[in-house]
């Protein structure tokens, strides 16, 4: 199964910021982690901050991977354009959050991005994204 990771806006710092929140460890060394762990499955890893980006990527996936996770970070409370390319979409899409978002500030309880996506992981930590991987083999 080919999988592509797609992270937004400043999860380029995971591991760098606010590590009571999203973890002391480095995304790209974990990243290296699960794909080590999970050999049959062929993960790719995108990351932007720019909302245009993560639409392409989003398109270029369905022809090309079996399954999106994707965690739009602060986008995945009101990018109506990320939600449209999620619908868009024909392959399994499983959205994940490091931090449990129903926890947090109001206005990150919310994820207008869900009623695209097939399931919702959010809460563990980066083993969200172990989790996602997980529920794919099911």
């Amino acid at each position: 199964m080919k999988i592509t990771i797609i992270n937004g806006p400043n999860l380029n710092l995971i591991g760098k910021r606010e590590f009571e929140i999203y973890g002391k460890i480095d995304f790209n060394d974990y990243l290296k982690f699960i794909i080590s762990k999970y050999e049959n499955f062929q993960i790719n890893y995108f990351q932007s901050n720019i909302e245009g980006e993560i639409i392409n990527k989003i398109h270029e996936s369905n022809s090309n991977f079996d399954a999106i996770l994707i965690n739009a970070g602060g986008y995945s409370h009101y990018s109506v354009a990320i939600l449209d390319a999620l619908k868009s979409s024909k392959i399994k899409k499983i959205e994940v959050h490091i931090s449990n978002i129903y926890s947090r500030e109001e206005f990150r309880s919310k994820s207008i991005l869900s009623s695209a996506c097939d399931s919702v992981i959010c809460g563990f930590g980066l083993k969200s994204y172990e989790l996602a991987i997980k529920s794919l083999m099911i």
